[in-house]
């Protein structure tokens, strides 16, 4: 199919190891797919991809890529949409200028991306780079609010074959430690709009007015927020938790969100870098400045730029020793908490500690309590009760453990906090006011020098569909559900007021709860306990940070969610899960071959998507592939066929002959049409009749480094050939 058509799917070209199951499963999707008239269409939105699109004016034609982010953006605004949506790079920082490297070696005549800018092209490469970094991607194609939750096929798998859970105790010294004053909670002032506006943002100072962003504009009924968090305020308690974790005897741990909030908590990370690193910092703070070091790119980048300097990294190393051990990412390596921004991101790193009964990875390679520390207090408190619920308790049983769904608010960028261009690292003492084209002030903050400001709104529309999306789902579940609202919380209790009228009107009060998220995250955890199921009703970043939480604990992974996202025109996104873990995963299979990336997330998408389309097109075809890969995913979860995460075992690629073989089977089982299933009886019958000499090639495959021709921009034939090693499976497929 051409690429400049529309097709009737869209399956999103991504990074790292979901990209690299797609060049193995896709071929089988569309295969099948065009048995039922069905087309199945990419679009690029990698961060290689969308970097070279942002540049696009600059490159030769032949180089000159189409902006497929853009192009999505517009399509998922139409009843038409169609979306499977991959997990992408929400990127760093140093991703950033990895995958810029990257591109420049392979061509691409690309600008550096510019720490310092100075010139006016180079404000402009860094204002192009600035707009891709961080979720830059899920704002654009979210044009509708959010439906998590685990598909009955994967739950029922999990309590059959519980994972392996670590044991809490009481006497367990881990802890959450968060901000009691001058954070982003703390500082919060919300208000809702009753008519349409523009604000302008500006900083008033004693050497007068800096506009920080004209022309912020608002519909009616918006929530606005503004806040701050205190710079002076963030470091005492940095310092004050680095001593409190060395008194303990505890791991260190930062767990912050620096690709989601791209803006804020790259400047957060960087305070907790100086601040470990004060003494280096104040004796070689020049030096260091010379060399380009920044702290908000991570410890790493600093180590690189000083490596050759003998009486920093001594300094460095004398530091090291007088501070608590560090929660590590990769013990082995050497590379800490505090290596790379991206590296340890709290929806992830939170979930997987708390699984592993409260346990982090020292840099002696052995596991240990952690001080988990969460600057702002907004969510912290989620994980605090979290931790303390498990401490009274003892683990979760996922055999016996009920589910809590997720309704998130998403849509049209709500809540997108801290990665908005409306939020700023302050340059000098003065006051950031949000002001209305009437001259009325909406918000005002007194600050100070490099205190974080930032601003976030939730508009009419999607907060009235979300509340719409939550009663329809309480109403087929028919069990508890709560609003994740905490009424002291300015933001929360604007919603809240749209809620309950909401609610009353409908009479459905009388079936929704609504709790602060420290009570919410008790209650729920009640309600699971007692093998029970509840909803969580949230805000985007708590959708965000539950849809791990909850997953994790009870199936062990995140990544195989049903996530099917409503837009708001009638269209459908379908979402795949998380790919936190994507670049271990890479690493192994270019070492040995072996991609033991799950799939199941994109199987239980493109099922959704292919009954979504039945409806959408009025194609029964399609619902019958869609209700034959439900039976697929429940053979691949029935018959063990997930992949092993050991070279030598089956691995990602086995799993996709298995779906095949078991979709295929499936659909000449069916009897609701003829025609497919006489069209895949003969390829059921060669699957299986080629499953020996299949898996024999699949496995000959593995124990070799596999050569992708690039990380951000691997070489597609590359690809091909380490994805698709079977001739066999090649050749019935077609």
């Amino acid at each position: 199919m051409a690429e400049n058509a529309t097709p009737d799917i869209v399956y999103t070209t991504v990074d790292e190891a979901p990209e690299l199951a797609s060049a193995s499963l896709l071929p089988i999707i569309r295969s099948f797919a065009a048995a039922a008239g069905v087309t199945v269409g990419t679009r690029d939105i990698s961060l290689a991809g969308r970097i070279l699109a942002a540049f696009a004016d600059t490159l030769p034609e032949a180089q000159r890529p189409s902006d497929d982010l853009a192009w999505l953006g517009d399509w998922v605004k139409t009843p038409e949409a169609n979306v499977i949506k991959l997990p992408n790079i929400s990127a760093s920082v140093p991703q950033m200028v990895a995958a810029i490297r990257e591109l420049q070696a392979k061509g691409y005549a690309l600008p550096d991306y510019p720490e310092a800018p100075a010139t006016d092209a180079e404000k402009a490469a860094r204002a192009k780079y600035d707009a891709i970094k961080g979720s830059a991607v899920n704002p654009v194609l979210r044009e509708g609010n959010s439906d998590r939750r685990a598909a009955i096929a994967v739950k029922k798998y999990a309590q059959a074959n519980p994972h392996r859970m670590g044991d809490w105790t009481a006497e367990s010294k881990t802890r959450v430690a968060t901000m009691k004053g001058g954070d982003f909670f703390a500082n919060e002032a919300s208000a809702t709009l009753d008519h349409a506006a523009t604000a302008k943002i500006v900083l008033e100072t004693a050497k007068g007015e800096t506009v920080l962003k004209e022309a912020v504009s608002y519909p009616a009924g918006t929530v606005v927020d503004a806040t701050f968090m205190s710079a002076a305020a963030l470091d005492r308690f940095l310092e004050e938790e680095i001593a409190a974790t060395k008194a303990e005897g505890t791991l260190f741990s930062l767990h912050m969100k620096a690709t989601m909030m791209k803006v804020s908590d790259p400047i957060i990370f960087g305070h907790a870098v100086r601040t470990w690193l004060a003494p280096v910092f104040e004796k070689f703070g020049e030096t260091l400045a010379g060399l380009g070091v920044n702290p908000n790119s991570g410890m790493g980048d600093l180590l690189d730029r000083v490596k050759d300097q003998p009486e920093i990294m001594a300094a460095i190393e004398a530091v090291r020793s007088e501070r608590p051990p560090m929660y590590m990412v990769n013990s082995d390596r050497g590379i800490t908490n505090l290596h790379v921004p991206s590296d340890v991101i709290i929806d992830a790193s939170m979930p997987a500690l708390i699984r592993a009964g409260g346990k982090g990875w020292g840099p002696d390679g052995k596991e240990h309590d952690t001080a988990c520390v969460i600057p702002d207090s907004s969510y912290a408190p989620v994980y605090d009760e979290t931790i303390r619920f498990f401490k009274e308790h003892g683990k979760l049983d996922p055999a016996t453990a009920g589910t809590v769904q997720n309704i998130g608010l998403m849509a049209q960028k709500a809540e997108e906090y801290g990665s908005h261009p409306t939020t700023f690292e302050i340059p000098e003492d003065g006051t950031v006011k949000m002001i209305l084209e009437d001259g009325s002030v909406l918000h005002s903050h007194e600050v100070k020098a490099g205190d974080i400001w930032r601003s976030a709104s939730a508009r009419k529309a999607p907060i009235e569909d979300w509340v719409n999306l939550a009663i329809d789902r309480q109403k087929a579940e028919g069990c508890r559900a709560i609003f994740w609202l905490d009424s002291s919380r300015a933001h929360d209790a604007e919603l809240i007021a749209y809620v309950k009228p909401i609610l009353e009107a409908k009479g459905v009060a009388d079936k929704f709860e609504i709790m602060s998220p420290r009570d919410a995250t008790r209650a729920s955890l009640e309600t699971i306990t007692k093998g029970e199921n509840t909803i969580a009703i949230t805000g985007n970043v708590l959708r965000d940070y539950l849809t791990d939480l909850f997953p994790i604990l009870e199936l062990a992974t995140s990544a195989k969610m049903l996530s099917i996202v409503k837009l708001m025109q009638g269209g459908g996104l379908f979402e795949t899960g998380a790919g936190g873990s994507a670049p271990k995963h890479v690493q192994q299979l270019v070492e040995e071959n072996h991609l033991r990336w799950d799939s199941l997330g994109e199987f239980c998408a493109l099922g959704e998507s292919f009954k979504f389309l039945a409806d959408q097109r009025n194609n029964a075809k399609a619902r019958v592939l869609g209700e034959a890969v439900d039976v697929a995913t429940q053979g691949i979860l029935d018959h063990d066929r997930s992949p092993s995460r050991k070279v030598g075992e089956p691995d990602n690629r086995d799993s996709h002959y298995w779906f095949a073989r078991y979709w295929a089977e499936a659909l000449a089982a069916q009897d609701s049409d003829t025609a497919l299933a006489e069209h895949f009886a003969p390829l059921a019958k060669a699957l299986a009749e080629g499953e020996e000499a299949i898996l024999s090639e699949l496995a000959a495959a593995q124990g070799k480094p596999a050569e992708l021709g690039g990380y951000y921009r691997a070489d597609p034939e590359k690809v091909t050939a380490v994805m698709r090693p079977s001739a066999t499976l090649n050749a019935i497929i077609g």
